[in-house]
């Protein structure tokens, strides 16, 4: 009996333990979201640093099912994929506006946007059943209004005319090659709407391809920006499209 009550004592104190340890971790997490977000110019309020805490958790739960994130590290999720995610946020020149994420994957990066620039209104496409049910998932729990998923194939999109030259602005992180992604965006964009392309640092070669085809899409190139991920040795590469013309 005396064992048996010194053991649920222990495994209660292993819990209680575990779950401190947790929150502690959690805490230090959400420091670096907050001062990773400041280094680009956002500043999160505790509203937002709590709908990341909730989405972390999520994410964390999900992925023993489905394969969302490959991070081995807490630290690397939050700096790898929440504050990239927050990267395109000064670029975006109508946040208020309506903005499609093309293969949003774990909702990487339109949640994070979502979060930050609460009068976006976000489209996510993604064609995985499995990835959309966490999308809608992730969505309910954060309570995003503006967010709506659509689970399709982009090609299969393009043609409807509803969707045709409605968007002020196309995301995609790393999804697409550039030429493909820049005829895909020419079909959404509004006149005057921006492409931003989230790639890795070496893509020149894209680039060059992608040139080839600007002006038929009815597109230029705006500008590029390099932009380094605080906390690891690595950068990510903005490139930004504006349609010109229908």
């Amino acid at each position: 009996m005396v064992h048996n009550r010194v053991a649920t004592e222990n495994r209660g104190l292993d819990r209680i333990t575990a779950l401190c340890q947790k929150r502690v971790m959690e805490k230090n997490l959400l420091r670096t979201l907050s001062e990773g977000a400041q280094a680009i110019g956002l500043s999160l309020g505790q509203k937002e640093l709590d709908l990341f805490a909730a989405y972390y958790r999520e994410l964390l739960l999900w992925n023993r099912r489905i394969n969302l994130v490959s991070e081995r590290s807490a630290r690397e999720i939050v700096i790898r994929h929440f504050i990239d995610s927050l990267t395109p946020a000064p670029w975006i020149s109508r946040p208020d506006g309506l903005l499609i994420d093309l293969g949003s994957g774990a909702g990487f990066p339109g949640i994070p946007l979502g979060i930050v620039l609460s009068e976006l209104q976000l489209v996510l496409v993604e064609a995985s059943r499995k990835k959309t049910s966490f999308l809608s998932h992730i969505v309910r729990t954060l309570g995003l209004k503006r967010v709506t998923v659509v689970r399709e194939r982009i090609e299969a999109l393009i043609g409807q005319q509803a969707l045709a030259g409605s968007f002020d602005t196309v995301l995609s992180r790393a999804a697409f090659k550039l030429p493909e992604l820049v005829r895909m965006a020419s079909f959404f964009l509004a006149p005057g709407g921006r492409l931003l392309a989230m790639k890795g640092p070496d893509c020149r070669e894209e680039q060059e391809e992608a040139e080839k085809i600007l002006a038929t899409a009815g597109m230029i190139q705006a500008a590029g920006r390099d932009v380094s991920l605080p906390g690891l040795n690595l950068s990510r590469n903005i490139i930004i499209y504006e349609r010109f013309s229908r």
